[in-house]
Formats: C-alpha cells, structure tokens, sequence
C-alpha cells in the first residue's frame, strides 16, 4: 500500500511540473507577469546561450507597500520536468535571490509596486541550453507566489517549415496542417530519431502543444514530419482585440467607463457566438502594456475592473474561460467564465493594465484539458496563426535536454 501511495504522488507531482511551463501568479495581489526577450515586446522568450541577451521578467503587487520577493531557477527537461542536473551545473551563483529593482506607481486610482529584474545578472549565469522555470516567493515562504518561464537555445540544427490548410481531417474548412524538417548536417548524433526531440506550438499555448513524434520519414541528415495528424490544428478564428487606454475617454471596442468611488471599470462591447471568419490584424493573443499618453507605462498605467460578455447559448459538458496572453494562456478557476441565465450570455470581471489586449473564448469540456475554439469563436481555415517548432536533444547517457533548434512561422493564406 505504501509503495502504491508513493506511485500515486510521484505521478501527481510529474503531472504538476508538466504543467508548469506555462506563466503564472498564484495570489491575488499579483498581477501581470511579463517575460521579454532584451525587454522587447513580443519577442518568444528564447534566448542564446551565451550571448548578449537576457530575459526580463517584471510583475505587480497590488499591496503596494514594500514587500520583499526572492526567486530561484529550475532547469527542466523538453517536457518541463526537472531535469538531473545539480544547481551548479546549470548556474553560476545562488540559489535564493533578492528581488531588488521596483519602483510605486504613479497617478493611479489602484496603487501597486511594480517589480523586475533580469537573467543572467550580476549574480546569476546560465551555462546550459533547455528550459528554465523562475519561481519567485515572499521572502520566508516555501511556496512560490508567481512563475515564469523562458527557453536558453544553443542552435545547432536548422528547422524548415510550413502550414496548410489542406489537411487530413478535411479540405478547406476548419484545420491547418504543419510540416517541418529538421536537419542536423554537421550535428553530431548517434540515432537521430532518438536522440532528437521535437515539440510544437500554437499561438504560444500549452494545452494543445505536441510532444510526442515520430518523422514520416528520413533522408540523408535530415527527418521530415509531414501528413502527420498529430500535426493537424484546429484552425480557429483571429483573436478579439480591444485597448484601454483613458479613463475617461472608452478607446477600441470599449463600451463605457466609469467609476465606483474606488476604482473605475472598463465595459467591454458585448460579444457574440461566431459563425463565420472575421478578418482582423490581431497579434495572436498578446497583449501591450501602455497608457493614452504613452508616458512611464509601466507605473503610470491603471488597472481597470474589465467587464466581459458572450451571448450565446450555454455549452453543455464542460467551462469556458477567456483565453490569450491575459491569462497566461492558464485555465485556472479564475478565468473561468459564469453563464448568466438571465441575460444568455458568460461573464467575467477581470483587474486588467492600462494596454492593448488580445482575446479568446475557448471551451474546455468535462475531463479535457485542451481548449476548443469551435462552440464560441468557430475554427476557419483562412485564420492567420503563428506555430513554433522547439527541438531538444538528449544523447545516450546524458541528464538533460539541449535546446538545439528554434523557429517560428506566421500562417497567411
């Protein structure tokens, strides 16, 4: 019984790492973790093993009064487990750091401390490619309050892409097919097959992320994945966009604002269930953080208490959340939309940063834990989206998976 139990938590602690590439805070007083590539928006948090780079991961504290914050760094593996390499092998420096730099905000109804810092720095080196988990605590505590992600990439292999939207499932309608080649020319490999591990992304999610394949076929220092239905993609619609930016003023797709004595509100316009392709220039599901003067934005810039709503008919058999970089691309229960009998329609209330949004609707059913655009935003073959091949290497006998290969491509039909 003993060594059954032991099973059983090891499995639910494997399970919980897997799910721990994804972006997060985890108390209420946190909001808007970001990680940049060089501080750049919207650039994938990969970074060059020893270059110039580095990530810049900032968040905010709506206690507002000073609260000291520490991180440590976890190397894992492609699958986002935690590899075997001791501390000292993947970094230089120690394993509980201060979080020094923040500055209060300025001008703003909801006061908070906005806090960052940067890796590599001062007293943290990176000395291995693969993925990173910085889990940040309140100083004394043992469980993290917030978590951010990035990859570290030493390239060594080339990765050729391309997306179709004549796939295997059907023609013209609703998926996109990805294919890609990897080839590892003048890479030392043994059984490239083995050896080499791919994983794929949509739209920067997780929940729909590959990890298990196998190449259709193979030619001299080269595998070809391709007519591979794992590979195939629910194509969905372009994302939803709206910016609040004044607080007097409603800006793009903001219905009204307005005050409480506390805090103000921003009123989305109402949604609708989609039925058919809707073309719009979105940034598959990012988000910017600015305000209507564009001036010290992340200090100066508000949160509003965002009000969504979707009108349609409630789905049976499962939740729906609202879903992009807002979320960290999380289906936590705080995003989980409540369906209003009275007015048909979900709702949520979000705190939300002065900025430029992306959004989606995506229904989750009962016992799954990948999302569907299908019932809310209907999935269209013309929709521009934006895939990620990531490819790790393990040789025989190693502790630990490289990050050799890197590339993304933006489907437009």
């Amino acid at each position: 019984m003993n060594r059954l139990l032991s099973i059983i938590l090891i499995l639910v602690l494997q399970t919980n790492v897997l799910k721990a590439q994804e972006n997060g805070v985890y108390v209420d007083n946190l909001k808007t973790i970001q990680v940049q590539l060089n501080g750049e928006w919207g650039e994938q948090p990969v970074m060059l093993l020893g270059g110039e780079n580095y990530m810049l991961i900032s968040f905010d504290d709506l206690q507002h009064n000073f609260v000291r914050y520490t991180y440590n760094i976890i190397h894992c593996n492609a699958d986002w487990t935690q590899s075997d390499l001791l501390r000292s092998e993947y970094m230089t420096g120690f394993d509980d750091n201060r979080i020094e730099d923040y500055d209060q905000s300025m001008n703003t109804e909801m006061e908070y401390n906005h806090y960052s810092f940067t890796i590599p720095n001062e007293d943290v080196k990176l000395l291995v490619s693969g993925n990173y988990i910085v889990n940040i605590f309140e100083d004394g505590e043992d469980d993290p309050v917030a978590r951010a992600c990035f990859s570290v990439l030493e390239p060594h292999v080339g990765i050729s892409m391309s997306v179709t939207n004549n796939t295997d499932i059907d023609t013209y309608q609703s998926h996109q097919q990805l294919s890609f080649a990897i080839n590892y020319s003048g890479f030392q490999v043994r059984n490239a097959v083995d050896e080499l591990i791919p994983v794929v992304r949509q739209n920067n999610r997780w929940d729909n992320a590959i990890y298990t394949l196998k190449p259709t076929y193979m030619r001299v220092n080269e595998m070809v994945y391709e007519h591979n239905r794992n590979l195939i993609f629910e194509a969905g619609n372009e994302y939803r966009r709206f910016e609040i930016l004044d607080r007097h003023v409603p800006t793009m797709r903001v219905d009204r604002m307005r005050y409480d004595g506390d805090y103000y509100h921003a009123e989305i316009m109402v949604d609708e269930q989609r039925t058919a392709y809707l073309f719009d220039k979105d940034q598959d599901g990012l988000y910017y953080i600015r305000n209507g003067n564009n001036v010290d934005n992340e200090t100066e810039s508000d949160y509003y208490y965002t009000h969504f709503r979707l009108e349609m008919p409630q789905i049976p058999g499962g939740d729906l959340y609202i879903n992009g970089e807002l979320t960290n691309n999380r289906f936590a229960e705080e995003y989980k939309m409540e369906y209003n009998l009275m007015e048909h329609a979900y709702e949520i209330v979000l705190p939300l940063k002065q900025g430029s949004y992306n959004y989606q609707y995506l229904f989750v059913r009962d016992g799954e834990e990948v999302g569907s655009t299908a019932p809310s935003e209907g999935s269209f073959h013309q929709t521009e989206n934006e895939y990620s091949v990531y490819v790790y290497n393990r040789p025989f006998g190693s502790r630990y998976d490289k990050l050799v290969g890197f590339k993304t491509i933006a489907y437009e039909p």
